[in-house]
């Protein structure tokens, strides 16, 4: 080590695992910015009502304006799974209503 350079904070580092969930949206960047915006807030809803979400240990970072994310968990290597299992199921519910709304529509 640098004598120079000395860290502040001499206690010892500890380690521990954290398991993540990643989201990327294909095509974010083609949408149009008012559909980007409804699109985030839409999916960080989903993500905050997963019951995977309300468990995690770790801070979270939600989609970006890119259209990326990650929700980042401390519990267990299956948590970041769960969360996407769900995440995915919310989404399947959310398109499958939609469906139905414009087919009663176009009736």
């Amino acid at each position: 080590m640098n004598p120079q350079i000395r860290p502040r904070n001499r206690r010892p580092i500890s380690s521990s695992r954290c398991s993540s969930a990643v989201i990327d949206v294909v095509g974010y960047s083609k949408l149009l910015v008012n559909e980007q915006i409804e699109l985030l807030q839409e999916l960080k809803q989903i993500v905050r009502s997963t019951e995977s979400f309300g468990r995690r240990k770790q801070g979270v970072t939600h989609p970006g304006a890119d259209g990326d994310g990650c929700a980042g968990f401390s519990s267990s290597p299956e948590e970041p799974v769960r969360c996407a299992l769900e995440i995915s199921k919310a989404l399947q519910i959310i398109r499958a209503s939609r469906a139905d709304g414009s087919s009663q529509r176009s009736s």
